[in-house]
């Protein structure tokens, strides 16, 4: 059994436009059967809603609509679809990550993947919320790409062949 891992939109957003970065080799994890991919309805709608937005296609001109449809439509398919997601954790200074927070919890996911420093900070126990959220969700590891990437030592970090690949 693979190990459970959700990841944030920007995670989503970096995998999509860059074949060659870290987090284009996470999902590459998920496609080798390594990890888990947890997806909720609520965050598919927020990676749908961000990989489609005019000034992210116009910055990154792989992300057309095609490319942007095949890879959600990858996504979907290898990922465990978690639809009862309870709101156990609030974020104070993000509230948008908290959705992150809770589908991992609710998918008893081991990884939340991020480059969002607001989440990455929860798992700094000298800050009273990083203390508090590591009494709280002890077995959930917040970790950016690279670092997650470390945690699969015979993972292969230059993109072999995708099953889709943007134009």
């Amino acid at each position: 059994m693979s190990d459970r891992a959700v990841f944030d939109c920007v995670v989503y957003l970096q995998g999509a436009a860059r074949r060659h970065s870290p987090a284009a080799a996470c999902f590459r994890l998920v496609e080798q059967g390594r990890v888990t991919l947890c997806l909720s309805p609520q965050v598919l709608a927020e990676v749908n809603d961000v990989l489609s937005r005019p000034l992210l296609q116009q910055k990154f001109p792989s992300l057309t609509p095609e490319w942007v449809g095949t890879f959600v439509a990858n996504v979907e398919r290898q990922a465990l679809l978690v639809t009862d997601v309870a709101e156990v954790f609030s974020a104070d200074r993000d509230p948008d990550d908290a959705p992150y927070v809770n589908l991992a919890v609710a998918a008893g996911a081991r990884y939340l993947v991020t480059r969002d420093n607001d989440l990455l900070d929860l798992m700094k126990e000298e800050l009273p919320e990083g203390k508090d959220f590591r009494q709280r969700f002890p077995g959930l590891t917040i970790l950016d790409p690279v670092a997650f990437l470390r945690e699969f030592p015979t993972a292969e970090l230059a993109p072999g062949p995708p099953k889709a690949q943007p134009p």
